[in-house]
């Protein structure tokens, strides 16, 4: 069994104070657990594929303490080393793509990056 939301050790009010300015409404409640999730470094997950198998990642990243920031993040598929990918962006930046992940724990649904974060790894928007 993979990562569930009760694995996730939130932050202290120290942690996310700093964050607090970059969220608004809900994501505010969510924060200690983003922040939390963000703090581990790492996450592994499935990516949900619609009417096929999902596909198992491990999603790495360095932990830096301000919110503007740069953080790297490197997405391993299957462990495939030919199926890996790496994006950087600014920390509160990836916090916020942290929230779908908390969200689909907080649901019991495996863990999972967002379809808006996808588009930015494999950077179809550009």
């Amino acid at each position: 069994m993979g990562l569930t939301f009760d694995d996730i050790k939130p932050a202290t009010k120290q942690d996310i104070s700093v964050y607090i300015p970059y969220y608004q409404g809900g994501k505010r409640n969510a924060l200690p657990y983003a922040i939390g999730l963000y703090k581990q470094g790492n996450l592994e997950g499935e990516r949900i594929i619609e009417g096929g198998d999902s596909i198992p990642f491990l999603a790495t990243w360095n932990v830096s303490v301000l919110p503007a920031d740069l953080t790297r993040c490197r997405l391993q598929f299957e462990d495939d080393a030919e199926l890996s990918y790496e994006i950087t962006m600014a920390t509160f930046e990836f916090v916020d793509f942290l929230f779908d992940v908390v969200a689909a724990l907080r649901h019991k649904r495996p863990a999972d990056f967002s379809k808006s974060f996808y588009r930015k790894l494999l950077r179809l928007d550009d």
